[in-house]
């Protein structure tokens, strides 16, 4: 007769420690000071646009009767006949041409101008990194280009207005060589070892490992070329060549008395960079992070 015995089962799990747990519950949890910084924000950049919102949507006796009220009686025509009344359309389209144009310009000489000084393949290099930032704190030279342009033969000429604000490059040079240290210098060296030329170099390598970069540094200028206001007032006198914000400040002179039309034109003014920072907000983050880091 043969007996069996019992082996204790030795595969249970073993209890999950509680300090795991806890930890995992700890790293869950977040700052209360990080969610009222962000509701500080969001009440200081959206409040501004709620505000010229329910502006827009009111009847000019609604608005004489309560200015800060919260409308009750959506005017959504206001758009439509602030559109139509202060030709809107024309100058948008002035205005996205000079920013597509210029921004591109714009772009491409703080890629010419960063590269070699980041890299030190010029001499003076920290003379030019100094004067990237000195460029930030001078004044326009508005009398200047003004005189250019007029012997030129390209005042009230677009393509002369597009060459002024795209060679208006800001912190463009600044950024782009910062972000190009992070890139290794062996690169270089590799590429000059297989043939590759400069400008080749340049624009097969480079370009495309700086896409962060050159996306904040594009997005920058665009909204700069789109805000413009003074260089075009001085350097075009055409009304069919007003960009945008020209036209939004004509406007104001004839309907200064109406505020609800006023506000529906300065919101369809501002729609395009509300939209496109929605879309376009990771890579101006993550392009400026990267240019700190390098």
């Amino acid at each position: 007769m043969s007996t069996t015995t019992a082996t204790p089962d030795t595969t249970a799990a073993a209890p999950t420690p509680r300090g795991d747990a806890s930890g995992a519950r700890r790293r869950r949890r977040y700052p209360v000071g990080a969610y009222i910084c962000v509701a500080l924000l969001l009440i200081v950049f959206v409040f501004p646009i709620l505000y010229l919102l329910n502006t827009a949507l009111k009847s000019n006796a609604d608005f004489v009767a309560d200015p800060v009220g919260i409308v009750t009686d959506p005017q959504w025509g206001n758009f439509l006949q602030a559109w139509n009344q202060g030709n809107f359309g024309a100058y948008i389209l002035n205005s996205v041409l000079y920013t597509v144009v210029g921004s591109v310009l714009g772009t491409l000489i703080s890629v010419v101008l960063a590269f070699p000084v980041s890299r030190g393949y010029i001499k003076g290099g920290k003379f030019w990194s100094v004067l990237f930032v000195l460029v930030l704190f001078l004044p326009n030279a508005l009398i200047t280009q003004f005189q250019l342009l007029l012997r030129l033969g390209l005042y009230d000429n677009q393509l002369g207005y597009i060459l002024m604000v795209g060679v208006g490059v800001g912190v463009g040079p600044l950024l782009f060589s910062g972000f190009v240290k992070s890139i290794p210098r062996e690169l270089d060296e590799a590429a000059a070892i297989d043939g590759v030329g400069y400008w080749r170099y340049l624009v097969s390598f480079v370009v495309p490992l700086s896409k962060p970069a050159l996306s904040t540094i594009l997005i920058l200028q665009a909204v700069w070329i789109w805000n413009e206001i003074i260089l075009a007032t001085v350097l075009l006198a055409d009304p069919a060549k007003f960009p945008v914000t020209v036209g939004l400040y004509a406007f104001k002179g004839t309907y200064s008395n109406q505020w609800p039309l006023l506000a529906a034109a300065t919101f369809i003014v501002a729609a395009p960079l509300i939209i496109g920072y929605i879309f376009i907000q990771r890579y101006l983050v993550s392009g400026v992070l990267g240019a700190v880091k390098g």
